[in-house]
């Protein structure tokens, strides 16, 4: 028998001001089998002014369009080809009017700094259109490599005023009940480390059947998770227990790459968020860069962000820089490390460089 929609979200407001909201969803206990969103290109070129990426990417969150791929090109007369490559949420993008709606929207957005906006689903002749990221040995090392020290993480990911929070421990227990594995989970409370556990326990095929996330003290968290095995039994392998807490540490420790490189009188930041096995990245990251760079004054000369840095990354070698054709030779990275990346490269001004911790 199917279910109201009104049935599978209630959201309910906390009684005082201050007080958490309660979201309850009700959903079948299975993965998704939906079929893929068709992929449509947003073509906006107009007039360049510090912040109006972010107000596209603004704009498109709240006509409920997901960006996917990005590439930003700025004129010598001061003009901006904005390329984003997006699915709907609404899965409506088909129609005429949901198209027109969407590009009046932005027009309005704009205002009279655009000079034109086009929509259309996206062919393989536009998705070419896409350039390959050519990173340095040492950046890409950076970015992908997921040998990472707690003191090397905690210096990238905290703030100083965070130097004394516990950065993430993780305790195994298989006594306390009778059918499930109870994982005792205390991190660092930063935005979207629930999504970061919860992705990285989908990734590894585990069942969560009751969860307790507790509030923030001091800036720490602790989440309490009783989780099984996709054959409905406990994790007691000691290699599946390692592999999953050394994934956890790493997901909560480094969600984001940020690092940054000179290009003549301008810098190219970088920055590489993770995803999910399924192709899928963490929410609103460009949204963030993009809010940041915004607050921060900085300008974006050009961008590229890719749908998957396994197949859309050329990495150069430092000493002679020939392009690596074998991703997975170049610079002890292996591919698996490299596809587990969403990249994003920005040209920018050499502002950004005092500002890195701004992403985190």
């Amino acid at each position: 028998m199917p279910i109201a929609w009104e049935d599978l979200v209630l959201i309910k407001q906390g009684k005082e001001p201050g007080d958490p909201w309660v979201i309850t969803v009700n959903c079948p206990d299975k993965n998704s089998s939906g079929s893929p969103p068709l992929l449509y290109m947003l073509k906006v070129f107009c007039l360049d002014r510090k912040g109006l990426l972010h107000d596209v990417t603004k704009a498109l969150c709240q006509l409920e369009l997901s960006i996917e791929r990005v590439k930003v090109m700025t004129t010598p007369d001061g003009k901006l080809l904005d390329l984003f490559f997006i699915t709907d949420n609404t899965d409506l993008l088909h129609t005429t009017k949901r198209r027109e709606e969407a590009c009046k929207h932005l027009g309005v957005v704009l205002g009279e700094y655009c000079i034109s906006c086009e929509l259309q689903l996206a062919g393989p002749e536009s998705v070419g259109q896409l350039d390959f990221l050519t990173l340095s040995e040492s950046v890409a090392q950076e970015l992908f490599s997921r040998n990472l020290s707690r003191e090397e993480a905690s210096l990238q990911t905290l703030s100083p005023d965070m130097e004394k929070v516990n950065l993430g421990d993780i305790t195994v227990d298989n006594f306390l009940s009778p059918a499930h594995t109870l994982l005792q989970i205390q991190c660092v409370d930063q935005k979207s480390v629930v999504y970061d556990i919860l992705r990285t326990s989908k990734d590894f095929n585990i069942q969560i059947a009751y969860g307790r996330i507790s509030p923030s003290v001091e800036g720490s968290r602790n989440v309490d998770l009783f989780i099984q095995k996709a054959d409905g039994k406990k994790i007691v392998e000691p290699d599946s227990q390692i592999a999953l807490c050394s994934r956890l540490k790493e997901a909560m420790l480094r969600p984001m790459r940020v690092t940054i490189a000179n290009r003549g009188p301008d810098a190219e930041l970088f920055i590489a968020n993770q995803v999910e096995l399924s192709g899928k990245g963490r929410p609103r990251v460009f949204y963030d860069v993009t809010f940041t760079l915004k607050m921060l004054g900085i300008c974006v000369f050009s961008l590229n962000l890719a749908p998957s840095a396994e197949n859309h990354v050329q990495l150069d070698m430092e000493k002679n820089q020939s392009p690596c054709n074998s991703v997975a030779n170049c610079g002890g990275l292996s591919r698996s490390d490299i596809s587990y990346f969403y990249p994003i490269v920005l040209s920018v001004s050499h502002g950004c460089f005092v500002h890195c911790e701004e992403f985190m």
